[in-house]
């Protein structure tokens, strides 16, 4: 997870656009009793539901720190991706066990080779102010995802499509992508070579579909209430940043009468305590996380709305590579990766099931056996005796430390581990800390800029079910290399690896790409996320899978708990 035309407003949306000031939230650790829980608040006329059903309500939402953007093609973070796959709806959907099925798409069909992808649009869709959807809109959406005026951050994910690597680099027109709409109802997906996590790849809001006439009146500003055209089962009614996103059911979704609620409310705190104790108080019916410091009191106490599960997703401390102390030293940042104790991270720090990361892609990717570093199974005290060796090759010792700077979005969780991490620095070879917590969307600034960072908090949320989408991060001329990291033979390993039809091949070359980038340590992964959420007894259709992703649709409130 690391991510918009000249149409009148949605019909029956209520649309606001109002800017409330962003708070820079201090991390707490929350002490809480026992209390009542809420029911769900709100209530609609029930359309589709079965008898006796609960009537269609509105489902709060805890959904983290406040999303980048509602543009499909320029957002990059989890929050904007949960909020955008209930707005819009790709050709595909993440299925309940994190597997790709058909969703605007009702069929498809591809050539023997591998390099040509047919899909057949359902009968009769809709965008939400009622126009006709069809697969030229489809068409311009990826257009528009690897056209350089875009500057979408996921543009090079796309890259296996026929020109489409030539277009991110201005080298060719938009138009020249290879991907096309014969018919109405039919769009065609050209690749330069097999890349077999596609089908996963078009359930991701940078391949959604364009309402061309409100983005051609409003340009940038067209995904904002009452501006934003969506062809998914909710429509954006309103947005207060640093609060709050509304969302309403979208009428003209082709398959509304199943949808489960009337809106979706998705609340935005960075601060997991705050958010664990908007869930105690029945003002949330689903958590964004589960804060650490409460995981024993939750689990012993509310073991029926605690669901933790694996997911495909990695938390890490990047370098920039563009600046010093840490360009052209791969021993110093080998140095600070060997003293981390890494176990102790997840046992008392974190405590919520999390794997420690000694590898870059997570366990559990589908055809893959993750690297893991060289020292992964050595005794702590040999890492620390060649940290401080390699420490002092770089220059330092106790009379000349190094000073560093950590910087890390504001967060219970993320602030224990910066000071845990500070003092195993010290504590092993002397360095000198200091933490600095800012807002997300500050820190995603902070990090872009790459001339005030030195060490950054950041994490990756795989895309779909491949290591190529954990492997891409780190490719030179992606939009999301957030540490600055090139190195000419890990883009060669990547480049082949697109290029191979050979599972085998492409596999073996995956896994020594791996191998080559955690010997330079561009990257320090600390850990491997499990998924982490409250749900509230009364809310039934959730269901955990390794992608994390749960559509709104689905989800029903069936009375209060």
């Amino acid at each position: 997870m690391v991510a918009e035309t000249r149409a009148a407003p949605h019909r029956g949306a209520r649309a606001r656009w109002r800017v409330a000031a962003l708070v820079l939230l201090v991390a707490a650790l929350a002490t809480c009793g026992r209390g009542d829980r809420a029911g769900p608040s709100g209530a609609a006329s029930s359309e589709g539901r079965a008898p006796g059903a609960a009537e269609r309500q509105t489902l709060r939402r805890g959904n983290g720190p406040e999303p980048d953007t509602l543009d499909p093609q320029r957002a990059r973070t989890d929050a904007a991706f949960n909020i955008l796959r209930d707005l819009f709806e790709g050709l595909t959907t993440v299925g309940p066990e994190g597997e790709p099925r058909p969703a605007a798409a009702e069929s498809w069909q591809v050539s023997e080779d591998g390099l040509e992808y047919t899909f057949r649009l359902r009968e009769g869709l809709r965008w939400s102010n009622g126009d006709a959807l069809v697969a030229s809109d489809f068409v311009a959406g990826m257009r528009r995802l690897v056209d350089p005026a875009t500057a979408s951050p996921y543009a090079q994910v796309f890259e296996p499509v026929v020109n489409a690597a030539a277009i991110v680099r201005g080298e060719k027109p938009p138009a020249s992508l290879g991907v096309g709409a014969p018919d109405e109802r039919t769009v065609v997906i050209r690749l330069q070579h097999p890349a077999p996590y596609l089908l996963g790849l078009l359930a991701q809001p940078g391949t959604f579909p364009v309402h061309g006439p409100s983005l051609a009146e409003h340009g940038q500003e067209h995904a904002r209430p009452g501006r934003l055209v969506s062809n998914g089962a909710f429509v954006l009614s309103d947005w207060v940043v640093g609060s709050h996103v509304v969302a309403e059911r979208n009428p003209s979704y082709w398959n509304d009468a199943a949808t489960g609620v009337a809106r979706v409310h998705f609340v935005h705190q960075a601060d997991v305590a705050t958010e664990f104790r908007q869930y105690r108080a029945g003002e949330l019916d689903l958590s964004y996380v589960v804060p650490a410091s409460q995981f024993g009191w939750i689990r012993e106490n509310l073991p029926g709305e605690l669901h933790v599960s694996p997911q495909l997703s990695i938390y890490y401390y990047g370098f920039n590579l563009t600046q010093p102390p840490f360009k052209d030293d791969p021993d110093l940042r080998r140095a600070l990766s060997l003293v981390i104790d890494r176990k102790r991270l997840t046992t008392a720090v974190t405590g919520l099931g999390e794997a420690p990361a000694y590898s870059w892609v997570p366990p559990g990717v589908a055809n893959y056996t993750p690297q893991q570093f060289d020292y992964a199974g050595r005794p702590y005290e040999e890492r620390v005796a060649e940290a401080r060796e390699l420490y002092r090759r770089s220059g330092y010792s106790s009379e000349r430390p190094l000073e560093v700077e950590i910087r890390y979005n504001s967060g219970e969780v993320h602030n224990r581990l910066a000071v845990a991490i500070a003092a195993m620095w010290k504590d092993a070879l002397g360095v000198q800390t200091t933490l600095y917590a800012e807002e997300f969307r500050a820190l995603l600034q902070t990090i872009q800029a790459r001339k005030d960072t030195q060490v950054f908090r950041s994490s990756w949320v795989g895309d779909y079910n491949d290591a190529f989408t954990f492997a891409q991060l780190h490719q030179s001329s992606f939009g999301i290399n957030l540490t600055g990291y090139s190195n000419p033979a890990y883009d060669a390993l990547l480049d082949q690896a697109m290029r191979t039809a050979d599972p085998v091949r492409r596999r073996a070359l995956l896994e020594e790409a791996e191998r080559l980038m955690l010997a330079e340590h561009p990257v320090l992964p600390l850990y491997f996320y499990v998924n982490k959420h409250l749900v509230k007894p009364y809310v039934t259709g959730w269901s955990d899978n390794v992608m994390n992703v749960h559509y709104s649709k689905d989800l029903r409130l069936d009375g209060p708990g």
